[in-house]
């Protein structure tokens, strides 16, 4: 798991960026309405974010940062990942997201990303020219497997995403796999203590990426765990702004 109940994103709101934020329902392809958090930036820069959860789906934490982003100017959609199996829209502390998770297909998980990619680039979501997506564990790994999707993102961006699949679920899509179909930049967010993503896969997922002629970005932070990116890790504040920074830096405004 990456996010506690009472976790939240380590960014300071910018009072005034935002146009409009609110919940919505999105249609995947198969017919599917899932749950969605949008924010519209006020002064937007053509950019968008795909918010990708990890295992709790549509948590505070991800309607939280998709505000922050649209206060940075780029339009945001972060999605729910279980309308097909939650009998309700619950997410909260009581939610049994671990037994959720391995309901979810690669498929239907691809079709609702492609679902708020759609969202963004029409009307409604801000009409974006420069889309990107930001995943986190579980969704750090579906982020990376957007750079091979074919649906044309500027760039990708995982925080302590599983670079060599997910090890409690090793039939997934692992993220190495793919490495030579994909079309965009990466910027990769690791913890040096992670438990979970040694040095050494983060070593052989940047080979591969060398390998392909990626343009990469690979960070690892010494002594920060798995999930630093919180606003209650006060000890990895460091961390998480300069984090926070490289992303801003990563996310550039389409030049169309």
């Amino acid at each position: 798991m990456c996010v506690d109940n009472d976790s939240r994103p380590p960014i300071p709101p910018i009072a005034g960026g935002s146009a409009s934020t609110y919940d919505l329902h999105l249609t995947s392809a198969d017919g599917t309405r899932f749950m969605a958090h949008a924010a519209r930036a006020k002064n937007p820069t053509s950019a968008g974010m795909v918010v990708i959860p990890d295992v709790r789906g549509l948590h505070p934490y991800y309607k939280e940062l998709a505000d922050r982003f649209s206060e940075i100017g780029v339009d945001a959609v972060a999605i729910d990942f279980f309308a097909r199996s939650a009998p309700s829209e619950d997410r909260g502390e009581s939610f049994d997201f671990m037994s959720h998770v391995p309901q979810t297909k690669p498929d239907q998980l691809q079709a609702d990303i492609g679902a708020a990619v759609a969202y963004l680039r029409g009307k409604e979501g801000g009409q974006v020219k420069s889309l990107y997506s930001v995943g986190f564990c579980f969704g750090g790994a579906l982020s990376y497997l957007q750079a091979a999707s074919g649906l044309g993102y500027a760039g990708v961006i995982g925080f302590y995403g599983w670079p060599l699949g997910l090890k409690r679920w090793p039939d997934r899509p692992k993220p190495i796999d793919s490495v030579s179909r994909y079309k965009c930049p990466v910027l990769s967010i690791f913890g040096g203590a992670d438990e979970g993503i040694p040095q050494s896969a983060v070593d052989e997922f940047d080979a591969a990426l060398r390998k392909a002629s990626i343009k990469h970005d690979s960070t690892v932070y010494p002594g920060a765990p798995h999930s630093f990116f919180d606003r209650k890790q006060a000890e990895f504040a460091d961390a998480s702004a300069d984090a926070w920074k490289r992303v801003q830096a990563f996310v550039k405004p389409s030049k169309n």
